[in-house]
């Protein structure tokens, strides 16, 4: 197929040309020149839009303002780009003859559905409560993209869990219940592009989870005695590191995904410490504690 990628020069844009271009012409648009861009320019702009949608197939669209941008730009500004240049993407796509589009959304947008003190348990039946307004945009263009998904113009929506770089003692447990390699959000979206079914389809793209709906109270008050049950290798890595368990406040369920797309996460925490033993990029340098001098508050 052509496919017409839309933030290509970006951290998941990247991971998705990597896992398409060896089997398809992938055509990238970019605000930020890339060796995945094709056309740099923005993605907003009707002209840019028209020359780069001859002859495409079908188009992911993953550009977008994200969270560090919530602070640096105005809500009319996320409105502009996150929700009226999507649907104006959709437009002049489905004119064009693309007969799919995969949007890249985000479980961030569940904001407020997780209850402090509490896990929950998320999955696509779970209600949004978006807390910024990027989530508010992710929410509102997917709502705008389910009203124009038609036979002919079908739309996929795949919510990514947290895949950015971050610190092994805390990536390795959300690789268990709220994150994901960016590799396997990529093989996600590809997936996305063949599947059969209803015009428009949502889907949580997660880790594979050790854990069960009925595990959710007994992770807030005795989450040693659950993670000892269900994956004991990986408490052991902790206890053996030295590392403190990060809080389990929400597990994603990413089985819709396996039964919808025939995708499942296939890198997990033992992907976390492969990266970390050869100094990947992926995974950040752990924080160290300052040593605290005798008779100085520490």
């Amino acid at each position: 197929m052509k496919i017409l990628l839309t933030g290509s020069s970006g951290r998941v844009g990247r991971a998705i040309f990597g896992a398409l271009a060896a089997r398809h012409d992938v055509v990238g648009i970019d605000r930020t020149p890339f060796a995945t861009t094709r056309h740099v320019g923005d993605v907003t702009d009707p002209h840019v839009l028209a020359t780069a949608l001859e002859g495409v197939d079908a188009v992911i669209h993953a550009a977008a303002l994200h969270a560090p941008h919530v602070p640096l730009h105005s809500e009319s500004e996320f409105k502009r780009i996150n929700v009226d240049g999507t649907l104006a993407l959709a437009r002049l796509s489905r004119e064009a003859g693309v007969r799919r589009l995969v949007f890249t959304s985000t479980t961030a947008l569940y904001g407020h559905a997780i209850a402090p003190g509490q896990c929950t348990w998320v999955d696509e039946q779970t209600v949004p409560q978006p807390r910024t307004v990027y989530h508010r945009s992710k929410l509102a263009a997917e709502q705008g993209l389910e009203d124009m998904a038609e036979e002919g113009f079908q739309v996929r929506v795949i919510r990514m869990s947290r895949c950015f770089p971050e610190t092994p003692d805390r990536m390795l447990l959300y690789r268990l219940h709220r994150g994901v390699d960016v590799r396997d959000v990529a093989d996600a979206h590809v997936a996305a592009l063949g599947n059969g079914g209803p015009a428009f389809q949502r889907y949580i793209a997660s880790g594979s989870t050790p854990f069960l709906r009925a595990d959710c109270e007994a992770l807030v008050t005795h989450p040693r005695e659950v993670l000892a049950l269900r994956c004991p290798q990986w408490l052991a890595e902790y206890d053996r590191r030295g590392w403190a368990l990060p809080v389990i406040d929400r597990i994603h369920d990413a089985s819709a995904a396996r039964e919808g797309l025939g995708w499942v996460s296939r890198r997990g925490p033992e992907a976390v410490l492969e990266q970390l033993a050869v100094g990947s990029i992926e995974v950040l340098p752990e924080k160290r504690r300052a040593a605290v001098e005798p008779g100085l508050p520490g």
